[in-house]
């Protein structure tokens, strides 16, 4: 006899697909990290969704923890943003800075299509996914590069990995993204929202 499966044991199967997904992409992308010779550190913790959970939860995790924006601008140009996680960023003078059509935040679905993850879990180490088709422009936080260290999801907010500013600049350019570093001081200081931008 063949018995349905109960709602909470469909669950129960659900789940840990979703969990040896999670695991096989965070595989994936520290054997990446290996084969470029990038050193990284990872630490675990329940899962956070905002930036005050991220603060209490994580623990005493040394380095610039940061916040990544996923955007799309009225022409349908994909973009993501990576700021330090205090950085309050005006879109409308962001958009103008770059030279792009304004901007909104992009749906789930659509970071789902592009990056490969869940709101709560973005983060620039999902440009792995992006290789391929190179849909999304990065940008980057001058001051942000500035830190020694850098702490980002490794494609799962239920843990935060460590790497150098250099190492993320050469993950960047690995994946085949040429970043816009942009000087967000003095974005909100109402200083130049146009010209010339650092790509590097």
């Amino acid at each position: 006899m063949i018995r349905a499966m109960t709602p909470d044991a469909s669950a129960a199967s659900e789940a840990a697909a979703e969990a040896g997904e999670r695991a096989a992409a965070r595989a994936r992308l520290f054997a990446f990290l290996d084969e470029l010779g990038i050193s990284t550190t990872t630490v675990e913790h329940p899962p956070v969704f905002t930036v005050e959970e991220a603060r209490r939860l994580r623990g005493r995790i040394p380095g610039g923890h940061c916040k990544s924006l996923f955007l799309k601008d009225r022409k349908g140009g994909l973009w993501l943003a990576v700021v330090d996680e205090s950085r309050r960023v005006d879109l409308a003078a962001l958009a103008r800075r770059l030279g792009a059509p304004r901007f909104s935040f992009g749906k789930p679905e659509l970071l789902r299509a592009a990056l490969g993850v869940a709101p709560g879990s973005v983060t620039p180490f999902a440009l792995i996914r992006d290789r391929a088709e190179r849909r999304v422009s990065v940008v980057l936080d001058a001051a942000m590069l500035a830190r020694e260290r850098l702490n980002y999801h490794p494609l799962d907010n239920r843990a935060t990995t460590t790497i150098s500013a250099d190492g993320l600049r050469a993950f960047v350019a690995a994946c085949g993204h040429t970043p816009y570093i942009v000087d967000f001081d003095e974005l909100a200081a109402g200083g130049r929202t146009d010209g010339a931008i650092d790509r590097r």
